[in-house]
């Protein structure tokens, strides 16, 4: 397996945002987020022809049934319990504002409005992407844009220039 580290901004970059997400159930947003993404995407471990979008969601709802992944401040993080990915190349994050907040079972009780759906290929990068999401939602700038909900321009700029820093 190849050992890529993707940073946050690529990984969007690559998984896009959805805006007006619908749905009044965690199980109905997250159906209709992983309806509207890119075939090529919404698929694990076989060719995008072959493994329909609803694995996708089968394995992210079985996840959110062990513990809610709604970490607080409106937003969730779904993603499924185990890499469904083989190579690191077809991995992302996609970012979708939802169209009113759901009821999420976060841990401070607030409604969710923004989620980062993580689909992973490797444990390593996902806990690396789990990791850098948590950072990002604490910084108070990163948590107004997102309440914002700003372009992809901003938001990726925001992220690249605090990388940045990092290295």
């Amino acid at each position: 397996m190849e050992t890529i580290k993707y940073g946050l901004d690529e990984l969007i970059t690559k998984g896009g945002i959805y805006r007006g997400v619908r749905g009044s159930t965690p199980r109905e947003v997250l159906a209709e987020l992983i309806g509207v993404l890119s075939p090529s995407m919404s698929v694990g471990k076989m060719p995008a022809a072959t493994m329909p979008a609803a694995k996708l969601l089968e394995a992210v709802l079985e996840r959110e049934a062990l513990m809610s992944t709604g970490i607080g401040g409106g937003i969730a993080l779904p993603h499924p319990r185990n890499p469904i990915f083989l190579s690191e190349s077809d991995q992302y994050t996609a970012l979708a504002f939802l169209e009113r907040p759901v009821s999420w079972n976060s841990l401070d009780g607030e409604q969710v409005d923004t989620l980062f759906l993580i689909v992973s290929a490797s444990a390593k990068q996902h806990l690396q992407t789990l990791s850098e999401i948590n950072y990002f939602c604490r910084m108070e700038n990163f948590h107004r844009l997102l309440k914002k909900r700003a372009s992809l321009e901003e938001l990726l700029s925001f992220i690249k220039e605090t990388e940045k820093n990092w290295k």
